[in-house]
Formats: structure tokens, sequence, C-alpha cells
């Protein structure tokens, strides 16, 4: 709810955005300076006054009209460049470490095989879980289970008596 002399949500964001717009324009300001400063040391200066006032004229150029026609490619030709280097790109280190990389990589793109559910003597992690929380749940049982009872019926007997009364 708006309150007296609070500010609406759409001022509010047109206040945003012209301190956005602010900061950003002070931001181009200091990189338009260090452009022009960065490129005030690399200009090239002109040889002399005719050079600086002489204007390249596009039109009086000569222009290719097309590609020049290239040879069809030859294998015969590309395995006689290659002759002469034996050297392989990679080593035996990077290429079998790329094959580790790459067989590690397929068998996790491989769909995994749904889980079976073991029972009747197998182990699995559920198994075995189940096996270790049973003695645990069952002391805590024993503990706690005939308090929470007690408490529940002495709940229920007091909602059922104050129905009556």
């Amino acid at each position: 709810m708006r309150h007296e002399g609070e500010a609406s949500v759409e001022e509010i964001l047109e206040s945003i955005k012209k301190v956005i717009a602010r900061d950003n324009r002070a931001t181009a300001i200091d990189t338009r300076r260090r452009r022009e400063t960065a490129g005030m040391d690399t200009l090239p200066e002109p040889a002399d006054d005719d050079e600086a006032d002489e204007v390249l004229d596009l039109a009086a150029a000569d222009f290719v009209e097309q590609a020049p026609e290239f040879a069809e490619f030859d294998d015969d030709t590309a395995e006689d460049d290659d002759a002469g280097d034996d050297a392989p790109l990679l080593t035996d280190a990077a290429r079998d470490a790329m094959r580790e990389n790459l067989a590690a990589l397929a068998m996790l793109a491989e769909p995994g095989v749904p889980p079976q559910i073991v029972r009747s003597g197998e182990t699995s992690l559920e198994g075995l879980t189940r096996e270790l929380l049973r003695p645990m749940l069952a002391e805590w049982l024993d503990k706690n289970l005939p308090a929470m009872v007690e408490r529940m019926v002495q709940q229920e007997i007091a909602r059922i008596a104050g129905k009556r009364g």
C-alpha cells in the first residue's frame, strides 16, 4: 500500500534507470578518454602536409572482378607435402591420456542400468543400511514409544472428555 508522501513503484524504477544511465555515461566517457589518449600515442604522423591532405580515390582503383580459379585438391600432392614431416602432432603419452579420458566420457554417456532391488540374502547398500539401522531403531522405540503412546492417549482422553463437558 502506498502512503502519503511515498514514491510510486514507477517513480522508483525511473529513478533507478536514471542512476544506471548516469553511471553508464560516466564509464563510457572514461573509456573514451582512455582510448583517445592511447590512440594519440599510436597514430602515425604524416610525412608532410601534402600527405595529410591527400585523399585516396577508390573510384580510380582497379579491382579484381572474380577470384582466381583454384586447382583441384590432389591427394597425391598432400601426401608428398607430408612425406618430409615424420614427427607426430601428439606424443604417445598425450594420446593415451586422451584415449582414457574419452573412454571414461563414453562410459558416462551410456545409459545406466536401472537399479535392482536385491533381497533374499544378497548384499546391497540398502540392505546393509536396513540391517545396521534395525537395532538402533528398536532401541529408540523401546525407549521413547511408551511415553509417546501414553501422552497421545492422555491428549485423546482430554479431548473426548472436553466435548462431553
